[in-house]
């Protein structure tokens, strides 16, 4: 019976999912293999899956050839902003709609839900003519801006979730022995809260660091994050494919190293943020 379940199982589950990870993988293997051939054998006989033919040309080119160093550091600066502001306005707002009972309170929850249900592209004439008024068109600050529009919903309704589940008694504790506010939700709250507020950031880094429809419609000249930076790599009458290959490698390589390393507190601050709502 032993033998039958175990047969069974490599069958009905090992071997679809190691099927459905390979297929998933097979596309990035391909572009980094990409990355590393040379562009004349790239041109000449395909992609080399030998390490024998291998070459770190295509980085070399990337770095001394093009500025996507500082597009790396447009994008980290995009990506960081948009965090801090990101946390910053949803951590207040999450504390007030988990504390407070206030007319509107639900209509205003609601309109963070029916924020995300509408596509980006709606919002970009609007936030042009908003940013080209006030002259942060093209600029940092405007595109961090423009990310913590989408960023700001999703962060409120899951750190709602995180202070709900924090019991009002320790904050009124707090308040008892002559705490503030304010005090009181920097010393007792966010502590408690601080997984949640982890996993949030780094949901909102990721994001805003993969973001393309802002940063090409909002920027692209003076600020130019990776993923406007890749695609200018593509040329009029040819494509530089081990040169493309490569800047999506570097491109999305500190997002992944991110996710990696924090993982575990990303997928368990997110399960934990929707027990309770």
């Amino acid at each position: 019976m032993t033998q039958k379940s175990t047969f069974r199982r490599i069958i009905t589950t090992d071997l679809p999912v190691l099927a459905i990870v390979l297929f998933a993988m097979a596309p990035f293997v391909w572009m980094i293999l990409t990355s590393l051939t040379p562009t004349a054998v790239l041109s000449a006989t395909g992609v080399s899956l030998s390490p024998v033919g291998w070459s770190m040309d295509n980085y070399v080119r990337l770095i001394e050839q093009t500025s996507f160093l500082k597009n790396m550091g447009d994008s980290l600066i995009i990506a960081g902003g948009t965090v801090v502001i990101g946390l910053i306005v949803s951590v207040t707002a999450a504390y007030a709609f988990s504390r407070f009972r206030f007319r509107g309170r639900k209509l205003l929850m609601m309109q963070f839900l029916l924020i995300n249900m509408f596509p980006m592209v709606l919002l970009i004439l609007p936030l042009f003519v908003l940013m080209r008024r006030f002259g942060i068109l093209d600029t940092h600050i405007g595109l961090i801006l423009a990310n913590a529009t989408v960023a700001i919903p999703f962060a409120v309704w899951m750190l709602t979730s995180y202070i709900a589940a924090i019991p009002k008694s320790l904050d009124e504790a707090a308040m008892t022995d002559g705490c503030s506010r304010l005090t009181a939700l920097r010393k007792v709250v966010l502590p408690l809260t601080m997984p949640g507020i982890i996993s949030t950031g780094i949901y909102i880094f990721i994001t805003a660091w993969n973001e393309y429809l802002y940063a090409l419609t909002l920027g692209g000249r003076n600020v130019r994050p990776v993923t406007v930076a890749i695609q200018t790599l593509i040329g009029e009458y040819q494509i530089e494919w081990g040169l493309l290959a490569e800047g999506a490698v570097v491109g999305a390589m500190p997002a992944t190293i991110l996710f990696l390393l924090v993982q575990r507190r990303l997928i368990g601050g997110l399960t934990q943020g929707a027990v309770k709502g």
